[in-house]
């Protein structure tokens, strides 16, 4: 039966009515994070999936751990944000400061590395990092020097004006490995003493500059400033993605564990939406796809590492071999008198 060119109209009005109905209907979730690659890498390739599935929008609101955490207590009555990636020391902080909404029990947390699971599963570590040593692979070659293997290689007068450290009060690379070799030298997050009586006769004289992040290195390496640093693999990989020559050793006392977490913020406008969404991120799945976007070492074993970024990382087993935790509670208690303490007698 042949329709009228009316009716056609009208039924096609209809479906463009339900179809407006239908997006008008979905839901935007706003998730705290880094901008830059990492909101790109999720943007274009692990969110859409979930949106697909959920009639949901994912939006980035970008900052810094310590930014996205100043918005969460800002807002904490009438939280804007349904989830946020934190760095581990200042989700521990964000934990304790009750603005973070305890993980729904699901499969998916029994799947994730023992030390990615929060206490009390009030968060979850969504990627893996750790702090190691990276070093100018091509400056050692010019000096014919064998690659680092310790945490004490920044005290080898060999490296004299060649070590460049990030600042303990406002890196935690450089926290990392300050308390590194704090413990090799008989201390620990309740007892920093040996750290700071032994710097200045070990690692101190060694120091060409004290950095606050790590934006500066990659110039510092190509101008041979910089031989030995505190870095992570996937900071290593960034810069040998931009042709510089740098290289990354776990050292022989172990890497130090930098997780970035994830937590559902307590009071969101969505909760159901937002842990189905947090689940997601903790998937294998949802890490399989921020591996082969951003080369975001996962948290959860099942996820599927690209065999490129094993050849560019190595392996995973490899990287967390003998890596250390530390003890953010403790550390934040006494924070800011060792950042006082740090920036009065190492960086005078």
């Amino acid at each position: 039966m042949k329709l009228s060119k009316k009716v056609v109209m009208c039924a096609a009005a209809l479906a463009l009515g339900a179809s407006s109905a239908a997006w008008s209907q979905s839901k935007t979730l706003y998730i705290g994070m880094n901008g830059g690659p990492m909101e790109k890498a999720y943007t274009s390739q692990v969110f859409p999936e979930f949106e697909k599935a959920n009639n949901v929008k994912v939006v980035v609101v970008p900052g810094t751990s310590s930014d996205v955490l100043a918005k969460l207590l800002a807002n904490r009555n009438s939280p804007q944000m349904h989830v946020v990636f934190l760095d581990d020391g200042v989700m521990a902080r964000a934990i304790s400061m009750g603005v973070c909404q305890k993980l729904d029990d699901s499969p998916v947390l029994k799947e994730l590395m023992p030390s990615a699971r929060v206490k009390d599963d009030m968060g979850a570590g969504v990627q893996l990092g750790m702090t190691g040593i990276g070093y100018n692979t091509k400056l050692f070659k010019e000096k014919g020097w064998a690659a680092p293997t310790s945490w004490t290689d920044f005290a080898d007068p060999k490296f004299k004006g060649k070590v460049v450290f990030q600042s303990a009060s406002s890196s935690t690379f450089g926290l990392h490995g300050f308390l590194a070799l704090n413990r090799i030298w008989g201390g620990s997050e309740t007892n920093v003493e040996p750290g700071f009586t032994k710097w200045a006769s070990t690692v101190g004289p060694n120091v060409v500059e004290y950095i606050p992040n790590s934006a500066k290195l990659s110039e510092m390496i190509q101008t041979g400033e910089a031989a030995i640093f505190p870095l992570t693999p996937t900071a290593v990989s960034d810069l040998q993605d931009k042709g510089i020559q740098v290289g990354y050793v776990a050292p022989k006392e172990g890497a130090v564990q930098l997780l970035v977490d994830l937590c559902v913020v307590k009071n969101s406008p969505d909760n159901a939406m937002a842990q189905k969404l947090a689940q997601y991120l903790l998937s294998a799945k949802g890490q399989s796809l921020a591996a082969a976007a951003g080369a975001y070492i996962p948290t959860n074993p099942k996820a599927i590492i690209p065999a490129t970024m094993q050849t560019r990382l190595g392996k995973l087993d490899d990287l967390t071999k003998n890596i250390k935790t530390v003890d953010w509670d403790a550390i934040n208690q006494r924070r800011a008198q060792w950042d006082q303490r740090w920036n009065r007698q190492i960086e005078q």
